[in-house]
Formats: C-alpha cells, sequence, structure tokens
C-alpha cells in the first residue's frame, strides 16, 4: 500500500491489526521509525482498549525493522526473510492461525539500506508465502519514496490496497484492458466515465476493447448506464468485451446491455 498522510496509514494498520486478531493470527506490528510504540498501541486502542489481552498474551508484537535485523548492524534480505519464516514457524507451533507482519517501510532511510537492496527483496519474497500461513503488508509513505519506487512496488506485489474504502482505482494493461478495482458509485462515477472515454479514445484503430469490472466491490445504476451510454456510442469500435460477475451481468442486460450492438457481456467466476 502507499499513503500520502497519516490517518490512511493508521486506518490501515487498525483493520488489519484487528483482522489478524479476530482470525487468531499473530500480529507483528513494525510502524515507521520515530513513531512510539505507546502512540501504535493508542491508535489500535482507541476508542477501547481493545488489544491489551493480545498483548499480554504475546498475540500482538510492537518491534522494529531493527530489532528484526540484530545483531546485524545492517539490513539483507537474508536475515529479514529468514527472521520472518522462523517467526511464522513459531506462530503456528504457539497455536496461532499464521502470521500477519504490517511493515513501514519508512526503515530504509532510517537504517541507511539501498533502495535497490529494498526492492530486490520485494521482487523476491515468494518464499516467504509459499506454502505458508503468512500475510504482510508494506506500507511506502509518498513523501518519502518518489514515484518511480511506488510504481515499481505497485508492480511487484501481487496486490495493491486502495488508500481508503469506497475509493476507486483504473489499471490499463498493456493488452488493452481495462480493469477497474474498488467501488463504482455515484462519488467516482466521473472518474469512472473518464477512463472509458480515454480507454475508448485508445482503442479506437484496434476497434476492439475489453472492459473488467470483476474487481469491482460495487457497481452502482448510474456507473452502469454510462458504461452502456458510451459503448453504445462507441461507432469506431466493433467489439467491447465487458467481463462481469453474475450480479453485474444481470445489471447491465436489465439496463438495455442487449441492445448494445458492439456490447459482449462475459461471465467470470472470481477466486473468491
Amino acid at each position: 500500500m502507499s499513503y500520502g498522510n497519516d490517518e490512511v496509514r493508521w486506518e490501515v494498520i487498525t483493520a488489519f491489526v484487528r483482522l489478524g486478531l479476530a482470525r487468531g493470527e499473530k500480529v507483528l506490528v513494525l510502524p515507521c521509525p520515530g513513531v512510539p510504540a505507546q502512540e501504535v498501541l493508542a491508535r489500535l486502542d482507541f476508542p477501547s482498549a481493545s488489544t491489551v489481552a493480545a498483548r499480554e498474551r504475546g498475540q500482538l508484537v510492537v518491534s522494529s525493522m531493527r530489532e528484526v535485523i540484530a545483531p546485524d548492524p545492517e539490513f539483507t534480505a537474508a536475515r529479514q526473510m529468514g527472521w520472518l519464516s522462523a517467526e511464522t514457524d513459531r506462530a503456528t507451533a504457539e497455536g496461532y492461525a499464521g502470521l500477519r507482519a504490517f511493515i513501514d517501510m519508512g526503515w530504509v532511510a532510517a537504517l541507511g539500506a539501498e533502495v535497490e537492496v529494498m526492492m530486490h527483496r520485494e521482487t523476491g519474497a515468494e518464499e516467504l508465502f509459499t506454502d505458508r500461513p503468512y500475510t504482510e503488508i508494506c506500507a511506502y509513505d509518498r513523501r518519502r519514496f518518489n514515484r518511480t519506487v511506488i510504481d515499481a512496488m505497485e508492480r511487484a506485489h501481487p496486490r495493491t490496497l486502495l488508500e481508503r474504502l469506497g475509493g476507486l482505482r483504473t489499471v490499463r494493461d498493456g493488452d488493452g484492458v481495462l480493469r477497474f478495482i474498488g467501488e463504482a458509485d455515484a462519488a467516482n462515477q466521473e472518474e469512472f466515465s473518464r477512463a472509458l472515454r480515454l480507454a475508448l479514445a485508445h482503442t479506437a484503430a484496434a476497434r476492439r476493447l475489453t472492459v473488467d469490472l470483476t474487481r469491482l466491490h460495487f457497481l452502482s445504476v448510474g456507473c452502469a448506464v454510462g458504461l452502456l451510454t458510451l459503448a453504445n456510442g462507441a461507432a469506431s469500435h466493433e467489439l467491447i468485451q465487458v467481463r462481469c460477475d453474475r450480479g453485474q451481468r444481470r445489471m447491465l442486460r436489465r439496463l438495455g446491455g442487449g441492445s448494445v450492438p458492439s456490447l459482449a457481456l462475459t461471465e467470470v467466476v472470481g477466486p473468491w
């Protein structure tokens, strides 16, 4: 994930930690260096002391990257990954369902680590997750990392979190697929329509466009109508394929999708 203000960071940490505790996992929080453990716990406990019992029994641990790599003075990917693997094994041996870690990447500058070393770790960490009950969020403060690094990390990770609940992200793949992620509701309708118009303009020469709705948590009637309207008016396109789930397909058909000549609705069953 990336964030541009501290409130977003705390919202994600709190949700991630509480979900892990509720699932019976051991939870490790490595906050940005300079953020006291007391502040982390105060944020997690607001408005009630909800994590006290978890801390007392060792289910919730607030640590730091310096402690993780100790006694080594410098960060190495091998040292960090070895420690996390051992902690995952320890968590399951203690009876927890697994281990989850929130790691704020502010430690890179604090420990004087090379960004290239960190990027190498991020792109080669598959062994931490393969057949292992381990979950990790790497958090990048956009005030500390430049856009090039953020973009590279978004490509390297299998998932990139929305900054806030209710947000909408659009991704244009190299193969001409326009993907929508998050919520296409009234608040995001203009962004949704703008992304469609741009994608139609960029694919006019190819005369084909694929729109993937399968990673939307919500599709409003307004956005669905906007999609059908733009598809119906796209005279330059001979095919506009829309990948959707069963509910989205039903909505689009009821709104008149079957009467748009160039529109093909393809139902896709999601992995979840």
